[in-house]
């Protein structure tokens, strides 16, 4: 249990400091931006195929391979389903408007805060299934998306600041984000533990969501706006360190 609280604890707190960090960068250049925002892709990528979706294939044996392939499918398809349903901005970052059909109904500042809440709650069960798993996955995943939390939560600060919200209430938004995060922490332990024969299928089905959410969202805005050599540089810079980080805790 120690472990599954530390694991919260680090995710929300991570966010928490990339948002004080947020305050004192009220306009950052997409330039910066989407190289940031490229170095958090890297790490969940690698964070879902290293740290959940191959250690849940090497866990079966046979015919089972096709549990966890399609636990991966599964998880991307709740998070399309969760895309369409929840009304939210389609940028994570809050410098782009974009349309959604159920937009017309919610300020902008409730649509941009639900675009986080929707990757974040996902980001926390990922974690938290993985406590489930060996030490290293264990470490492996929460650290890597503690590590984004912080870059991630200083881009996505500043435009509430932009916006005219006061810094004391940007700072409730994010603590509540960060909240969320030890919510979907417990909630990813607790269906990651009813049963140890599903734990591949759950693994496999939160490395889908972080899949989703990466190519759906983070990767394309990284894209957008002329800097994607420099945004996959940092994809890249992102990778490696999970990898090197997996190495050093599997060593």
């Amino acid at each position: 249990m120690m472990q599954v609280w530390l694991s919260a604890a680090g995710l929300c707190g991570a966010t928490v400091l990339g948002s004080l960090l947020g305050f004192f960068i009220k306009e950052l250049p997409h330039k910066w931006n989407d190289s940031v925002l490229g170095y958090c892709a890297g790490i969940m990528l690698a964070a879902a195929t290293v740290g959940l979706i191959v250690p849940a294939f090497d866990m079966v044996q046979g015919t089972a391979v096709w549990l966890p392939a399609l636990g991966v499918l599964l998880g991307a398809w709740l998070l399309n389903v969760l895309d369409l349903v929840t009304p939210h901005m389609h940028t994570i970052t809050g410098l782009d408007a974009e349309e959604h059909k159920h937009n017309e109904h919610l300020n902008r500042i409730m649509l941009f805060v639900l675009a986080i809440a929707i990757h974040k709650l996902p980001e926390g069960m990922a974690a938290g299934v993985s406590m489930n798993g060996d030490e290293a996955t264990q470490w492996t995943v929460s650290l890597g998306i503690a590590l984004q939390n912080v870059p991630e939560g200083m881009v996505v600060i500043a435009p509430l600041l932009v916006a005219g919200l006061s810094r004391l209430r940007t700072f409730m938004l994010s603590l509540a984000i960060g909240l969320l995060e030890i919510v979907g922490v417990w909630l990813g332990f607790t269906l990651g533990s009813v049963s140890q024969a599903m734990l591949p299928f759950m693994l496999a089905l939160a490395g889908g969501a972080m899949l989703y959410v990466t190519s759906d969202e983070m990767i394309p805005e990284t894209h957008a706006h002329g800097y994607q050599k420099q945004a996959t540089y940092a994809l890249l810079l992102g990778f490696m360190s999970i990898l090197l980080m997996e190495h050093v805790l599997g060593g």
